[in-house]
């Protein structure tokens, strides 16, 4: 077998392996043995070649996983965060990039498509919810709809309801990613509805102002969310060179990974509806520099920080790997 192909065979086993160590002893030995395997193949077939070397580095490193002392839990979950869930989504930027697309162009739609027919508004809203928000509006109070309620009720039931949304969203990829498509595109809609009927009123700014105090984490958990939802059906339909079975786990495995890594973000996204953006009447300045910290942590650890480890890990060991053309 020429070189080429024994590495074309094995890359995105050995980049999975590299990258995306198993913290099952069992699977981590099963892959430190087929890593050997390869290792006497290429000893034996290509002595001098970049990838024995490449492959003699990595089964060292997976040695040292199985053998050195367990590290401790708090450790494991600070790798999860500062590595596993960036490098997960910087693997599938190309699939959280078309989540983002889909929800602005059905933003887009919802927004346009109101501000033409005041009936789509009340379609989407409810009559109630629209003549309320007209009221309180009349009142001086726009965004009255948040200051009601009990604060930690709110809390928990929209943070209840948000965790319902994204594991429908994710599960519904086992359908080809169709119904998560249509979950997106169905809330995003909602949203340049609502945001519509402010700017209607000469609210628009405000309603970005207020809105995404909770809003800017909120939207873009339910975003990545979908795009978990998307990588399971994209998996399934497009295993690529695995097998189609090998590649929908390795979706579905990634996939519970981002839901997971999301669950505080829309526990701290429903924090800020309940309790904080009822406040941006009273402290308006407390409420902007909510928002700001929410966008520039939405902007540095989805998009910057994932894009940093994309080109320090995984485009150096995909252009090691990919050796002879």
């Amino acid at each position: 077998m020429r070189e080429a192909l024994f590495i074309k065979k094995n890359r995105d086993r050995w980049l999975k392996n590299q990258h995306l160590p198993s913290d099952d002893p069992d699977e981590m030995a099963k892959d430190f043995t087929q890593l050997v395997d390869d290792l006497a193949y290429a000893k034996t077939f290509y002595p001098s070649g970049k990838v024995t070397g490449y492959l003699n580095k990595q089964a060292s490193s997976i040695y040292l996983g199985i053998y050195k002392n367990r590290v401790e839990e708090t450790n494991r979950l600070v790798r999860f965060w500062k590595y596993d869930l960036p490098l997960t989504i910087a693997r599938h930027h190309k699939t959280m990039f078309l989540a983002l697309f889909l929800f602005l162009l059905f933003f887009g739609l919802g927004y346009f498509i109101s501000a033409n027919d005041e009936s789509v508004t009340r379609m989407v809203l409810g009559d109630n919810y629209v003549d309320m928000t007209i009221d309180n509006i009349e009142k001086g109070n726009p965004f009255g709809v948040y200051e009601k309620g009990n604060p930690f009720l709110s809390w928990l039931g929209i943070m209840i309801n948000n965790i319902k949304v994204s594991l429908l969203a994710y599960a519904s990829g086992l359908f080809c990613g169709i119904p998560t498509i249509y979950i997106l595109a169905s809330n995003s809609f909602m949203v340049g509805v609502f945001d519509q009927l402010f700017a209607s009123q000469g609210l628009g700014l405000d309603f970005w102002l207020v809105v995404f105090v909770h809003g800017t984490l909120e939207i873009t958990a339910i975003i990545i969310a979908a795009g978990a939802g998307l990588i399971l059906g994209k998996s399934f339909l497009f295993p690529g060179t695995l097998s189609r079975m090998a590649a929908f786990r390795q979706g579905a495995k990634d996939g519970v990974k981002i839901i997971v890594g999301l669950l505080p973000i829309f526990m701290l996204a429903a924090f800020f509806e309940g309790l904080i953006t009822r406040l941006y009447n009273d402290l308006s300045i407390l409420t902007t520099l909510v928002t700001t910290l929410s966008v520039v942590f939405v902007i540095w650890y989805f998009i910057i920080y994932p894009v940093r480890l994309y080109r320090r890990f995984i485009r150096p060991a995909t252009t090691q790997t990919t050796l002879i053309p």
